[in-house]
């Protein structure tokens, strides 16, 4: 079933990171030639192996988001984080990952060239398999994103209540306590749950800045919202628990589009649909060890649709896909990066979109002192935790409201996790 709703996706400072490809604008941006099959395929193609070419294009990728071919027809192109990118024009649409080789621990990114990715029409028919070469080298990256022994990955993880007395008593903006459920966890498995340790770019895009235009608009919103009660009415599914998995991701991915199908029937549907046919089913995605959102809750959810949580149940592990293939599927008819390319999101373009169109999906960064927040309105403390080592990663969310507090006029947000409602404000 096709609802019509738009997947719009802003980067809140980080995303979620999926392979250990480290590629940036000036890497991707110029003229790449793409080597494309037979455009015979369907949505169940597999480009696992590259087939034989019958098409060859030049396309020239440009600031901040315009594409051209070699006849002059254009179209528009965005990075994907640092890991790949997508192209749109002359009705098709292109998505590969950027060529590495190496691990999370130590890889060699080779950001003129692709993986083999995947093309399809604008009506997601007519599939084929392509990759890219750019004409013009760029020098290969070594990145190093992991500095913890794998020893102590695998230690059991362990409350810091040192750490939470510390944070409690230097600041009174929020309220951290420990969760003895953590502990179940290793290590490894925290960090998994917060984002994953392969998630760090140095220096992400800045916000971009506002216009007067989007200013304005801005400033006739209410001063507090928030998805959960609209006149009373709820729009958000349940707080639901992705235990030691990296699949935040598919999480804050499928949670915003359960909002949006709820606000476009007017809560008649209120679907929970399958995160682990995300995790086992789509290249689109590392399963337990990351992904996007603008992957998932746009590109696979237009192009594969998803389906009802009972047609493949969360095991929370990287288990084979064994989804129903008799369940229907829902489909989202667009998705985009707010303001049309990732980079060119602000504060102004999230307060818009999420009172104009639904609960939007986001990720930030997340430290040592964070997975202990009980409630207030969150920062970060500069707290270590002195029990486990660990990694700065992002977390994926999805973001339901805002709101201005009574008592100081601070600013918040207020998301949606993915660790269960015991945690934090009903989680």
């Amino acid at each position: 079933m096709l609802i019509g709703v738009l997947a719009v996706l802003c980067v809140a400072g980080a995303a979620i990171a999926d392979t250990p490809a480290n590629c940036l604008f000036e890497d991707i941006r110029g003229t790449w030639t793409f080597y494309e099959t037979e455009r015979s395929g369907d949505n169940t193609l597999s480009c696992d192996t590259m087939g034989p070419v019958v098409y060859v294009k030049n396309f020239t990728l440009d600031f901040p988001n315009t594409v051209m071919d070699e006849l002059g027809h254009q179209g528009t192109w965005t990075l994907v984080w640092n890991q790949g990118f997508e192209v749109n024009i002359n009705q098709r649409s292109y998505f590969a990952w950027s060529y590495y080789e190496g691990n999370f621990i130590s890889a060699t990114s080779y950001c003129d060239r692709t993986f083999t990715g995947w093309s399809r029409d604008a009506t997601v028919r007519n599939w084929s398999c392509f990759f890219g070469n750019k004409t013009t080298e760029v020098p290969p990256r070594e990145t190093k994103k992991m500095s913890i022994p794998s020893a102590m990955l695998h230690q059991t993880y362990k409350n810091d209540h040192q750490m939470i007395e510390r944070i409690n008593g230097k600041q009174s903006s929020w309220r951290a306590k420990a969760y003895p459920e953590h502990e179940k966890y290793t290590v490894e498995e925290m960090m998994q749950r917060m984002g994953g340790p392969g998630s760090v770019l140095t220096n992400p895009p800045r916000p971009a800045p506002a216009t007067s235009e989007q200013r304005a608009r801005v400033s006739l919103l209410p001063e507090n919202f928030d998805w959960r009660d609209v006149n009373g009415v709820n729009y958000v599914a349940p707080v639901r628990d992705q235990a030691s998995c990296g699949s935040c991701y598919t999480f804050a991915s499928l949670a915003q589009i359960e909002s949006r199908v709820r606000i476009a029937t007017q809560n008649v549907r209120q679907d929970v649909f399958s995160t682990q046919d995300v995790v086992s089913c789509t290249p689109l995605a590392q399963g337990c060890a990351g992904g996007f959102s603008f992957l998932i809750a746009g590109r696979y959810a237009q192009d594969q649709g998803v389906v009802a949580e009972e047609c493949n149940p969360y095991t929370g592990k990287d288990d084979a896909c064994v989804t129903d293939s008799t369940c229907s599927r829902t489909y989202v008819s667009d998705y985009e990066y707010l303001g049309g390319y990732y980079g060119a999101c602000n504060e102004e373009l999230m307060l818009q979109a999420l009172v104009e169109n639904g609960p939007l999906a986001v990720a930030y960064a997340v430290y040592d002192d964070f997975g202990n927040y009980e409630g207030g309105i969150y920062h970060h403390t500069g707290e270590r935790n002195e029990f486990n080592p660990f990694e700065y990663v992002n977390h994926a969310v999805l973001l339901v409201g805002y709101g201005v507090d009574e008592a100081t006029g601070e600013k918040y947000w207020g998301v949606k996790k993915s660790w269960g409602d015991a945690w934090g404000e009903a989680g």
